[in-house]
């Protein structure tokens, strides 16, 4: 596919793809269970705990399931905080949330009375300062909270430092958040990118291989049924029917609306694919397999180049579309 494919398709769409710069961010909180459960209460009291196996090896960090049988393991087993370098590799450039600012290395460390390596960062100045079979230590954090940043690095060393917390009545760590951060380029594809200045026009752009091929909203680069490239583009009707629906009742954290809320599949009018969105304008259960909706579009001046310019689906009064018109898109 190249541009002259999509010039003949329709002169007067750009061919120009579109780029920008996006980021993903949310804490995302799990129940940790009572294997890794145990490994995070340790590392909070300054103490590595391991599992042992079936055939008897002690693994850290503790793996849930036996991996020879497959079975719940339960026989945990503290481990100490120093331990040898069984592989390693430099980091020269390092990147944001990384354990420094400045080069260091990631090695596996099997800590001693282990039988399984530990990934951990090294705290050494240059390459030549490590070396497979080095002897190190844990640094521990001054305070710690239940995660392996309680273990800031290791470093070369021989004899422990560690001040092992004696409060063995603390609660025992049952959740774990981690914080996400994704920060990248998006480059769209020429058939995306028609798309999104459509939505910038105000305008629906679907596409399809021919006359004769489905219509996708969004445009794919290619028909997933034959490979073919989607360059017959077309602009399809803000008015369209739901054809499945959940009702979010659950609360979360982000959450922009309060529940109870509808997201829908909606299929637009001359789509043969639907596209999940939000249907607001009625109690949520009033929404209906069926019901015919329109979009409802932000003011223009919040356009920009994404389907955020529909600000959600609501009931249009039409009669229910009949079910031979959506049944093959549920």
């Amino acid at each position: 596919m190249n541009a002259s494919q999509l010039e003949q398709s329709d002169p007067g769409i750009s061919t120009d793809v579109l780029s920008a710069p996006l980021r993903v961010r949310f804490d995302y909180t799990r129940s940790v269970g009572p294997t890794i459960g145990a490994f995070l209460t340790g590392l909070r009291a300054r103490r590595v705990v391991g599992v042992r196996g079936s055939d008897g090896r002690v693994l850290v960090p503790p793996s849930e399931y036996d991996p020879v049988t497959a079975e719940p393991l339960t026989e945990f087993v503290d481990v100490a905080d120093v331990g040898t370098v069984q592989s390693w590799t430099w980091v020269r450039d390092t990147l944001p949330g990384q354990p420094f600012d400045r080069p260091f290395a990631w090695a596996l460390i099997k800590l001693d009375g282990a039988d399984s390596a530990l990934l951990h960062a090294v705290d050494v100045a240059s390459p030549e300062d490590i070396v497979t079979g080095l002897r190190v230590r844990a640094r521990w954090a001054e305070r710690t909270e239940g995660s392996i940043r309680d273990i800031v690095c290791f470093e070369p060393g021989e004899t422990s430092t560690a001040t092992p917390d004696s409060d063995t009545d603390a609660e025992p760590v049952t959740m774990l958040t981690t914080p996400v951060d994704l920060d990248y380029k998006h480059t769209a594809s020429p058939q995306e990118s028609v798309y999104l200045r459509g939505l910038a026009e105000g305008k629906l752009i679907g596409a399809r291989t021919d006359a004769e091929g489905k219509v996708y909203f969004p445009p794919r680069g290619a028909n997933p049924t034959n490979g073919l490239p989607t360059n017959d583009f077309i602009e399809l009707s803000d008015h369209g029917t739901v054809t499945t629906y959940c009702i979010v009742n659950v609360p979360f954290l982000g959450q922009r609306i309060k529940p109870p809320y509808v997201a829908a599949y909606v299929l637009l009018d001359g789509a043969d694919i639907p596209v999940l969105h939000l249907v607001l304008g009625c109690d949520a259960s009033e929404v209906r397999m069926g019901m015919r909706v329109k979009a409802v579009w932000r003011p223009r001046e919040e356009w920009g180049f994404g389907l955020e310019n529909v600000d959600h689906f609501e009931p249009t009064g039409e009669p229910d579309a009949d079910y031979d018109t959506y049944k093959h898109h549920l």
